[in-house]
């Protein structure tokens, strides 16, 4: 019933077609937490990034065991179609009895679009919905408290790089600390948040199936875009320790910087419907080009 209520939300945005193509494509591992109704699932959106799935589901599911959280909890790896053997490892893993599973998306591309394709699938049976990157920059030791908070009944967690006594690694560069400072600047007057740009982030599923309709599947910040448009007073902030990442490459460019620009500018008009469009346009590039 709640997959119905999911696929009905989303072809009621005209994304009928996107949901189809996700269940349609290619999903392997154990099927116990979902037949046993999972109290949390943990989608890790994924494209070449094989060498950092070992540690990342070891360390997830380590520290869920710590808190007794492992049986009731499933990861979902959402692959772009890599074909670098992250499938093959997946259901490895699965057979050593790790509760994690892989859906290989043929023809859909982009990080968004993934973490929503998880979460629709998850929804199912999940009722605290987590996301986190597979580089292992956003700290597995930390998914337990993600977890907590939701099933205390916060609508939203954030894992944050600006809490109270948070570290972050020394090794990473200035620039990127630099263009982080700056992308939190631009997003202050759609939120509070202490790290909009964090993609480390947790949703209730009864808030996730409220927002779904109005969400953006090409939008850049997937966090920014469900919390702005769920339209929550407030967020649980869970102070994390960044890390470098692991293996592989990082995907930041200018293209990459300018779609979040782009985003922005959608989530401004969104929230704040009764600016013109062209004012809205001319503040976020004069932030970007005169102060930042």
């Amino acid at each position: 019933q709640a997959e119905d209520g999911i696929r009905d939300l989303r072809m009621s945005r005209g994304l009928g077609d996107v949901y189809t193509r996700q269940v349609s494509t290619q999903s392997t591992g154990p099927k116990s937490a979902r037949a046993n109704m999972s109290l949390a699932t943990v989608v890790v959106p994924t494209y070449k990034e094989k060498d950092n799935l070992r540690p990342l589901v070891e360390r997830v599911f380590k520290a869920l065991k710590s808190k007794k959280l492992d049986e009731s909890t499933e990861m979902i790896v959402v692959d772009d179609n890599s074909n670098d053997g992250s499938e093959a490892l997946v259901e490895k893993l699965a057979s050593e009895g790790y509760n994690v599973r892989i859906i290989v998306r043929k023809t859909e591309r982009g990080l968004s679009s993934a973490v929503l394709a998880g979460f629709d699938d998850a929804a199912a049976t999940s009722t605290a919905l987590v996301c986190m990157d597979a580089d292992l920059q956003h700290p597995p030791e930390k998914v337990p408290a993600l977890i907590a908070a939701l099933n205390d009944g916060a609508p939203f967690v954030l894992g944050t790089r600006y809490g109270e006594g948070v570290k972050v690694d020394e090794s990473w560069p200035a620039h990127r600390r630099a263009l982080s400072t700056g992308a939190r600047l631009l997003a202050r007057g759609l939120t509070t948040l202490s790290d909009p740009m964090s993609g480390f982030f947790g949703i209730s599923r009864r808030v996730y199936v409220h927002t779904t309709p109005a969400v953006s599947p090409s939008g850049f910040k997937i966090a920014l875009e469900l919390f702005v448009k769920s339209h929550c007073a407030d967020a649980v902030e869970v102070p994390i320790d960044f890390g470098v990442r692991n293996a592989g490459e990082s995907k930041l460019d200018g293209q990459v910087m300018l779609a979040y620009v782009k985003h922005l500018f959608d989530l401004y008009n969104y929230k704040f419907k009764w600016l013109p469009e062209t004012l809205v346009f001319f503040a976020v590039v004069f932030v970007y080009f005169f102060v930042l």
